[in-house]
């Protein structure tokens, strides 16, 4: 993603998702508008009283179960990664995200469709220099042989590896630079995945309630049991990174580090934004002269 010596971004019109909830399985909504310089991005979420307002940060995050769930004062959206991911990846820094349905479309299960829309709709440079996040330290969170890590890199890299012992595909690794083109090419397609013996428990736990084959990647015992296949061959450790990009824009700011992960998900994603946000001395915010702090604090005030 590009970082250094660029405008803040928003986009050029109105954008409207609508479809299937992966989790909730009712039919919601994500309406896109642009914002002003220094927004960053501002869930408006309905809640039967009136939109609740909050940002993107590592303040508002309050579940991690199989996705990434904000919230203020009850009120919560679900399953953000993909969305996310989507603005980080086209470096799009200013937006307001109108939610109906308390949760985001899950659409495909990539975010491929975020992202053609939101091209379709224009994307267009503002006033002021966006600032970024320059890792100075290592920062890792670790949980058996599950962990992810940060350290100073020159641009965004990350390296993933996964293995879930599934006949269909067994270590799966990625190391990639992620650029806006990359990102499009390589990750925005990526689709979620899932195992067919885990539906029925994962369900009586009010998950996947909107899954399908129209919108993840399914395998039994042996093998992938969607018709038209894989987009990519390590499709499953690509959506990883996908997952991995939207929790990191929980930051609030683009954000030049290596990340590594094994077997990483969504709560050891967050819990590393967290990690940073309580570790002023890992990183200095580059592009303007608000003082370093409370790395949420600052990151909303971008």
């Amino acid at each position: 993603m590009e970082t250094s010596a660029r405008s803040q971004r928003t986009i050029g019109g109105s954008v409207r998702f609508e479809g299937i909830g992966l989790h909730t399985g009712e039919r919601c909504r994500l309406t896109l508008s642009p914002a002003p310089v220094n927004t960053g991005v501002e869930f408006h979420a309905r809640n039967g009283h009136g939109p609740v307002r909050f940002a993107a940060d590592p303040e508002a995050i309050v579940e991690t179960r199989l996705a990434t769930t904000l919230g203020r004062n009850g009120t919560k959206v679900r399953t953000v990664e993909h969305f996310l991911a989507t603005l980080a990846g086209l470096a799009i820094d200013n937006v307001i995200a109108e939610v109906e349905g308390g949760e985001i479309p899950i659409l495909d299960g990539s975010a491929d469709s975020f992202v053609r829309l939101i091209e379709h709709a224009g994307i267009v440079s503002q006033s002021e220099a966006q600032p970024y996040i320059r890792v100075l330290s290592p920062v890792s969170v670790v949980e058996g042989d599950r962990w992810v890590r940060i350290s100073p890199a020159d641009r965004l890299r990350v390296t993933y590896v996964i293995d879930y012992g599934h006949p269909a595909f067994g270590v799966q690794g990625y190391d990639g630079v992620i650029t806006r083109e990359t990102f499009v090419r390589e990750i925005a397609p990526a689709r979620t995945f899932g195992f067919l013996r885990d539906v029925e428990e994962m369900k009586r736990r009010g998950l996947i309630r909107g899954g399908s084959l129209e919108n993840a990647i399914v395998l039994d015992d042996r093998e992938v049991i969607n018709e038209e296949g894989l987009r990519y061959e390590d499709e499953f450790v690509r959506h990883k990174v996908l997952d991995l990009i939207g929790d990191l824009r929980l930051l609030g700011l683009p954000i030049v580090g290596h990340v590594e992960a094994q077997k990483s998900g969504h709560d050891l994603n967050t819990r590393l934004v967290q990690a940073l946000a309580r570790t002023p001395s890992a990183w200095e915010r580059v592009g303007d002269p608000s003082p370093r702090g409370d790395l949420s604090l600052s990151l909303s005030s971008a």
